[in-house]
């Protein structure tokens, strides 16, 4: 005869409930703040891009996973750039007929940049400023250069790579 087991009913250790209730509690508080900083970033482009930007954010809505549509040529302004909120991409034009790509997402902390004008990609939570030419930092806190992300152009059509 086999003696009755002194352990509770297998289950999962205290450890593994604790680690992933943090990791859920971890993702919950990212995707608020990333909810937070993307409303911040549409209202924060207006002056800029308030016309066009509607009109390529319902193009790019219609594509679906990489090689979305994002912009014409035309929606992008020499010196300046758009930002793409819900691809994390922000679009510049440094000179004519030049485009470039980097991640919205600053680096100091992570909020969304909220604009670009005059040659600079702001964020609006610290006012770190960065390079609409290779994204590199103008303006600190931020210490990082945005990271670059791949677009392709053909004909007037941006596409995120």
């Amino acid at each position: 005869m086999t003696s009755p087991s002194l352990h509770p009913a297998a289950g999962p250790a205290r450890r593994t409930v604790m680690a992933a209730a943090g990791a859920a509690g971890l993702a919950a508080a990212l995707t608020a703040c990333g909810s937070d900083d993307d409303s911040s970033a549409g209202a924060a482009t207006g002056s800029d891009s308030a016309g066009s930007g509607g009109s390529a954010q319902d193009s790019s809505g219609t594509a679906a996973g990489g090689g979305a549509a994002l912009a014409k040529t035309a929606d992008i302004p020499e010196g300046g750039g758009r930002i793409f909120k819900d691809h994390g991409v922000v679009v510049t034009q440094p000179t004519a007929g030049t485009y470039k790509a980097f991640s919205s997402k600053c680096t100091h902390q992570g909020c969304a940049v909220g604009s670009v004008a005059n040659g600079v990609i702001v964020c609006p939570c610290h006012h770190s400023e960065f390079s609409v030419t290779d994204g590199s930092v103008k303006k600190g806190p931020a210490t990082q250069a945005l990271a670059a992300a791949k677009i392709t152009v053909s004909g007037d059509e941006i596409k995120l790579a």
